[in-house]
């Protein structure tokens, strides 16, 4: 390797969030060890990778091994995982079980934090995987031509502070609403099943917000949304998102808003919303949708 180079483990699911970073890595010229997962990986990260393995969920021991082998320095954790899978027993090898009956807690950030810590342990620096894939972060404020109406706006103050409380039991990271009255809260489903869920019991007009739970480990897991989030809002005639400014990722902005500009739907950056910081009024900032 080159001077300076270092070595980098991506623990890989699937969409593009795993391939935008895997080129980040190569770009930056460091040598890439992907460890993936059947069934579960975007299989175009593996071409970027200097050296891969695919294991099957809860295989922690081989894992570990397999960076440690490749001499991982640094480590990283991008992609969306089954997570009823991860959660099947019968897949964990002991390691994995060990690590899983220490937690007080077996919900998702109990889990990751537990794992980064015992990555970290192994002399492995975990890092925020949009260290390589900068400029996915969310901006703040009304990103769409529509700004939310006076119904969705007490419908996002009210979502983000479900949401919030949601994610300080662990719970999940999405909730639906409408009219202030909740159709549906993300658990281990996951949020497309969620929006799904919420838009058919909830009906047309929906609300959907997602945040950041509050002491959440940032280096995994942030909340993530993009265009087949708002594709999914569009069949089931849901009206508005929030999601979290600056700490959740939103992959491919501008066509996500451009296809949000035309279905009618209203995206906000929530910019303290559901905390004691927030500092809109009570109607939110409604004038400061994008120009058109």
């Amino acid at each position: 390797m080159s001077a300076g180079a270092k070595v980098v483990g991506l623990i890989s699911g699937g969409r593009q969030f795993p391939v935008l970073v895997a080129r980040g890595v190569k770009d930056a010229g460091h040598r890439l060890v992907v460890a993936g997962f059947a069934g579960h990986t975007n299989p175009e990260v593996y071409p970027l990778a200097d050296v891969f393995c695919e294991l099957k969920l809860g295989q922690l021991s081989k894992l570990v091994d397999f960076f440690k082998q490749n001499k991982v320095e640094e480590a990283m954790m991008a992609g969306a995982i089954n997570k009823p899978g991860v959660m099947d027993i019968r897949h964990l090898d002991a390691r994995a079980v060990k690590l899983l009956f220490s937690l007080k807690g077996r919900g998702d950030d109990a889990i990751l934090s537990a794992f980064t810590a015992l990555l970290e342990s192994e002399g492995i620096t975990v890092l925020p995987p949009q260290a390589y894939a900068p400029g996915l972060m969310t901006p703040p404020g009304v990103l769409t031509r529509r700004a939310p109406d006076e119904r969705e706006w007490a419908d996002l103050r009210a979502g983000a502070v479900m949401a919030r409380e949601l994610g300080r039991l662990d719970i999940g990271q999405c909730v639906i609403l409408r009219e202030g009255i909740v159709a549906a809260v993300e658990a281990l489903e996951g949020t497309d099943a969620a929006i799904r869920r919420g838009c058919e019991l909830g009906g047309a007009g929906c609300v959907v917000v997602k945040v950041v739970k509050p002491g959440q480990e940032e280096r995994v897991d942030l909340p993530s949304v993009g265009l087949d989030t708002v594709r999914l809002m569009a069949q089931g005639k849901a009206t508005c998102l929030g999601v979290e400014a600056g700490k959740s990722l939103f992959f491919d902005l501008e066509s996500t808003v451009a296809f949000a500009d035309k279905a009618g739907i209203a995206i906000v950056g929530l910019d303290g919303m559901g905390s004691d910081e927030s500092g809109l009024g009570e109607s939110g900032p409604g004038e400061s949708g994008r120009a058109t």
